[in-house]
Formats: C-alpha cells, sequence, structure tokens
C-alpha cells in the first residue's frame, strides 16, 4: 500500500467538540461525553457579497454545517444518500482523531528514540461499533496508521482488528448498509482503496481455507458485484474486528445460523452474545420512586447497583400486605397518567381500566398494525353485544416514524382514526379508550412506563434483535405480552412462562410457512373478525372524509404481508382475552407483577457493560478507594 496518498479537491470541515459530564451514581467519578458539531473552514465569503452574490457567501458554511444539523431521515431502512456518508465519515474521522491525539500525549507507546509504538494501541483503546453507521472508522484508522503515522499495512491492520468490537442491532437485510462503490470513489477514494485492500488480503486466507468454493468467496466479499457494485459495511466491521456479538441470545444465535454464517464458520470464537440492560438507576430509582422505596424498606437499597438481589422479594409472593402495596402504587402512578392525559391530550380515561401500552419506534415489524387490529376487534365486539361484560382497556400507543416510512406513517393515522371513532362513541363509552402519545419521548417513558399494566412486545419472531422498552416494563412491573423473540425469550426464562403471556410462531415455524409459500389471504378468508377489520380499513370506516386514505395499508396487510400479521392475529387475539380474564383475578395479577418484577435482575446494564468489559475490552476491574464529597465514606469501585 502506498504512503503518500494526499487528498485533493477537499472540502475541510472543522470538528468543533461538545463535552457533557455523565456522573457515575456515588462513586466520585464523572466520564465525559464528547460529541462533535460541523463548522466551516471559512464561514463567510465577503468578496462574494461584495459581488451581490449573497448565497455563495455563505455556502461553504450551510454546507459544512448541514453536516450535523439534521441526522439521517431514514431509520431502520438503508438508503445510500450522500449526506448520510459526509455525517458517518466526519463523526468517525473526528473521534479517531482525537483518540490517537489523547493516545500520543498520554505517552503511552513512546520508545527510547521517542517513536510512538502503536503497537500498544489496543491495550489502552477500546473501539466498539455500534451497528454499521460507524464502519467507516476501520478504513480511517488504518489511513492514519499507514499514511500519517507511517506503519505498514499489515500492521496497521492488526492494530485495528485488536482495538474494533463489532455490536450488530438488526436481522432486517434492509436496514444492512451497503454503500455503492462509485458514491466512495467520488466522496472517499482513499477509504475505498484500503478496504479494497482488506478485502483482497481476507479472500486470500479464505481461499487457503477452502481452496475448491469459490462461491463461498463470492459470498464472503466485502465487494458485492451482483448488479450495482457495493460495500457490505457489515462484512467491513466482521473482518475488521476481533469480536462480534448480537444483543440478545436469540439474535445472537440467529446472526451465526443465518444472516453471517460464513463468517461464523470461518471465524470460530468470534461470534458471542451480549443481552441488553437497561439502566435501573432511571428506569426505577428515579422514575418509580414509590415502589422504589417499598424494595428498600423490604429488601434494602444494595439491588440499586445489584439488581440481582431483587430476587429477595420472592419470598413476599403470599405477603397480602405487600402485595396490596404493589397495587396500591400502580393504581397511585395511574391515576396521575389519567390526569397526564387529560391535561395533554384532552382524553378522559378510567385509571381502573387496563393501561395496553404498545411505546417503541413505529415500525412493520414492530406490529403496531396487529395491535390496532386488536383494539378495532374489541370495538367491534362491544358494538355488537353493548351489553355483555367487558373488561375496561385504555390502550397507548406511542412512537416516532422516520419521515421517509410511508407504511409506519399509515399506521399512526389508522391508530388515531380509531382513536377518534372510539373514543367518540358513546356505546362504547369506558369500556375502551385508545390514547396516541404525541412526540413520545423519553421523559414520557419515564412517566408511562411505571403506570403500564401491560407491555406489548409483539414483533415478528426472528426480526427484534433484543428490545429494552421490554426489560423497562419488566422492572416496573408491567406484565407482556408478547412473542418469541429478542430478549422477551430470556425475559420468560427468568420470570416463568406462568407470568408472561406468550403467542405467535416461533423462528422455525415461520421459516417454514415462508418456505412453503405464505398467503395471508387465505388466513383473513378464515377468521371473521380479521377479515371485518380488514373491509372496515378498505372502506373507508375509520377514515370517512377520505374512504380511500387507507387502502395502502389494507392492500399491503393482504398482499405483503411480510411479517405475518395475519397468521398470528388468532393467537394474539385469544391470548389478549386470556389476558383479561386474568387482569379480573387481582390477586394473580399483581402476583405475576411481583415475580416479573424480582425476576428483572438479569437486564441490568451493570450486567451488560461488564459483560463487553471482560469479553470484548479485555478491562479488568481494579478497586479505586475514593472519598464520598458528601457523606465522608470510602468508595469502592
Amino acid at each position: 500500500m502506498k504512503m503518500d496518498s494526499k487528498w485533493v479537491d477537499t472540502h475541510d470541515v472543522y470538528a468543533v467538540p461538545y463535552d457533557t459530564p455523565i456522573p457515575g451514581f456515588r462513586n466520585n467519578i464523572v466520564n465525559t461525553l464528547r460529541l462533535w458539531s460541523a463548522k466551516a473552514e471559512n464561514r463567510f465569503h465577503l468578496k462574494f457579497f461584495n459581488n451581490g452574490e449573497y448565497v455563495k457567501a455563505v455556502m461553504d458554511r450551510n454546507r459544512s454545517e448541514n453536516i450535523t444539523r439534521v441526522l439521517y431521515p431514514n431509520d431502520n431502512i438503508f438508503v445510500g444518500k450522500q449526506l448520510r456518508l459526509k455525517q458517518e465519515y466526519f463523526l468517525v474521522a473526528a473521534t479517531l482523531q482525537d483518540i490517537i491525539r489523547r493516545f500520543k500525549n498520554k505517552k503511552y507507546g513512546v520508545r527510547e528514540n521517542a517513536r510512538i509504538d502503536f503497537n500498544t494501541f489496543p491495550d489502552k483503546v477500546a473501539i466498539q461499533l455500534n451497528d454499521t453507521h460507524p464502519s467507516l472508522g476501520i478504513p480511517e484508522l488504518l489511513r492514519l496508521l499507514v499514511d500519517i503515522e507511517g506503519l505498514p499495512f499489515d500492521q496497521a491492520f492488526d492494530i485495528g482488528v485488536r482495538s474494533f468490537g463489532y455490536t450488530n442491532h438488526t436481522l432486517l437485510p434492509e436496514a444492512l448498509e451497503r454503500w455503492p462503490v462509485t458514491m466512495l470513489q467520488n466522496l472517499l477514494p482513499r477509504h475505498l482503496e484500503i478496504i479494497y485492500e482488506i478485502n483482497s488480503k481476507f479472500l486470500a486466507q479464505v481461499a487457503i481455507r477452502y481452496p475448491d468454493d469459490p462461491d463461498r468467496l463470492r459470498r464472503m466479499s466485502i465487494v458485492e458485484e451482483d448488479g450495482e457494485k457495493r460495500i457490505n459495511m457489515a462484512y467491513l466491521c466482521i473482518v475488521g474486528s476481533h469480536a462480534v456479538n448480537g444483543v440478545a441470545a436469540l439474535h445472537s444465535k440467529l446472526l451465526k445460523i443465518d444472516t453471517f454464517k460464513d463468517f461464523a464458520e470461518y471465524y470460530q470464537g468470534k461470534f458471542q452474545n451480549k443481552t441488553n440492560g437497561v439502566t435501573p438507576r432511571r428506569w426505577l430509582l428515579l422514575c418509580n420512586p414509590s415502589l422504589a422505596d417499598v424494595i428498600i424498606e423490604r429488601i434494602g437499597e444494595k439491588w440499586v447497583t445489584n439488581l440481582d438481589l431483587l430476587q429477595g422479594l420472592k419470598k413476599f409472593e403470599d405477603d397480602g400486605r405487600f402485595l396490596d402495596t404493589l397495587e396500591r402504587i400502580k393504581n397511585d402512578n395511574k391515576v396521575r397518567i389519567a390526569q397526564y392525559i387529560k391535561d395533554e391530550f384532552d382524553i378522559t380515561i378510567d385509571s381502573t381500566s387496563m393501561y395496553d401500552v404498545h411505546v417503541k419506534r413505529i415500525h412493520e415489524y414492530k406490529r403496531q398494525l396487529l395491535n390496532i387490529l386488536h383494539v378495532m376487534t374489541l370495538y367491534n365486539r362491544i358494538k355488537d353485544k353493548p351489553s355483555e361484560k367487558h373488561v375496561p382497556r385504555t390502550v397507548m400507543f406511542g412512537g416516532k416514524a422516520a419521515p421517509g416510512y410511508h407504511m409506519a406513517k399509515q399506521t399512526i393515522k389508522l391508530i388515531n382514526s380509531v382513536a377518534k371513532c372510539v373514543n367518540n362513541d358513546p356505546i362504547v363509552g369506558n369500556k375502551l379508550k385508545v390514547v396516541f402519545l404525541e412526540n413520545y419521548r423519553v421523559s414520557m417513558a419515564e412517566k408511562i412506563i411505571p403506570a403500564a399494566d401491560l407491555s406489548e412486545q409483539i414483533s415478528t419472531a426472528g426480526t427484534e434483535a433484543s428490545g429494552t422498552g421490554n426489560m423497562k416494563f419488566m422492572i416496573n412491573g408491567a406484565l407482556t405480552i408478547g412473542t418469541l423473540d429478542g430478549a422477551n425469550i430470556e425475559m420468560m426464562e427468568e420470570c416463568g412462562k406462568k407470568n408472561i403471556f406468550i403467542f405467535g410462531m416461533t423462528v422455525e415455524e415461520i421459516a417454514e410457512l415462508r418456505k412453503n409459500g405464505y398467503n395471508a389471504n387465505e388466513y383473513i378468508k378464515k377468521n371473521s373478525e380479521l377479515s371485518h377489520c380488514i373491509d372496515q380499513i378498505e372502506s373507508g370506516f375509520f377514515t370517512p372524509d377520505d374512504p380511500d386514505l387507507l387502502k395502502d395499508l389494507a392492500e399491503s396487510i393482504r398482499y405483503h404481508d411480510r411479517f405475518f400479521i395475519c397468521a398470528d392475529y388468532d393467537a394474539y387475539i385469544k391470548t389478549q382475552d386470556q389476558v383479561s380474564k386474568v387482569y379480573v383475578d387481582r390477586k394473580k395479577w399483581i402476583k405475576m407483577c411481583l415475580q416479573n418484577i424480582a425476576s428483572s435482575g438479569k437486564f441490568s446494564t451493570d450486567r451488560t457493560i461488564t459483560e463487553y468489559a471482560t469479553d470484548i475490552w479485555g478491562i479488568k476491574p481494579n478497586t479505586i478507594v475514593l472519598k464520598s464529597p458528601y457523606e465522608g465514606a470510602e468508595i469502592n469501585n
């Protein structure tokens, strides 16, 4: 590889750091989160301004600062836009240059001749690639080490592999980044050269291992040549990292046996699992202080930093006073949310109704559509037999759709249209209410989650990498209705099958159905309630002012049901009926809630980060004795 490569025809941008202090919990340690903002080298051209070319006078500034002004628009659907590529490169370039600067300033690897020994770099630096978005960090680090620091390519690559770890977050093929070679050639030609070199050396090694398997070489090539020539960034991450992990046991298994099967066979031991977690400090101690106080009264406060200690609550399963206290806390939280929803959205809800909550990104695989079909089914049942007893429900949806995601926006429109119809129907009354939580965000989640009775985790099996909302609900005593997907499986293993509502097809059953040919209309014809719901969408029953508004959505269900909504509908409805029956049995419901809280210890970020540190970053825990500025006590870390 040549080491005299130089940038030409460049667009220079300054990366300005913005630091946010991140304090540890009661340990007198503050870490720093560094973010970057793009600023122009030349913010104003007086010459253009004086000539009357006012737009040109500020063009450089706008072109530079646009890089970090707005995040790329499409979430979980990869679209090869140049702005997105610029954003990704800008952030990794700024970060890596900053990391190398710090490494040099610390003089970690200084030899006697004052040259920096970068072989010690991986001992001091761990870089975790969060999905493929920062994957350009691999060729950028090599560029810095080879072109700037003068290292041989093979040495630089070895340093890179030992420094990088790769966390995959999606199994959806449309979300995996594949950059067109033409775009990289135009914008980052040196990085494309480096990627080609990485791929050439890698395929040479694969060919030695599998000398008579040219098809395997084609499948494993970082450079894809079927159709438009593209760079598979996930493959680059695997080749350029020393560890690859998924974020739930099922997800990590599917990466090995399906998505990255060839690589898992080639790199024995490189693939591992790191199940996600949530921080109990925010998602219980801060957002649900009443529940946290009661737990502390019973088992002390050490669970705040060792969530496994919540297991100690299980001995109170038959303690009537404790169960009554849990129910009272939940009811108090629900009353507060009823008032909040009245104030924010002018919707009156019954605080004694079941709070059925589905809050997450709006995406087809998360199946908000399946949930609203259940709401429509409940509505139709109430209308058909209004005198029958129905367990009151308040169904809440929250989440945002990517700006360019048409089907997600159609789903939001359907939810709001159904809500308008249901909430204003005097026959329905308080038996059913639907609330779309506009501008759903963390501060709202901190209010909603402690009040939830039922947590909707109903993604198609094999599509959700892990989920963390499911864990937040669990730790706050909501029961889960969900598929055997993501971390739901591990939650079931922790709390027991009898304390969670599982429904739907498994990964294997879906694969078999897909293999044999799936026809959603066959399921629609067999189920009169489902058929009625689809007819209502098609006919514009819920959108009378524009009957054709949601026809795209209905057509998607009938002919493009790639997430098997119709196949899982019947099982979902029956399980929801079971949920209603159990909810009426208050003692049983609260016992199940207690079991969920007590079984949530595994799903702490403390455990997750410890596993990353131990298994991927090679960090050994140190004991640091500090004096607390508040209590004067010694702190061990």
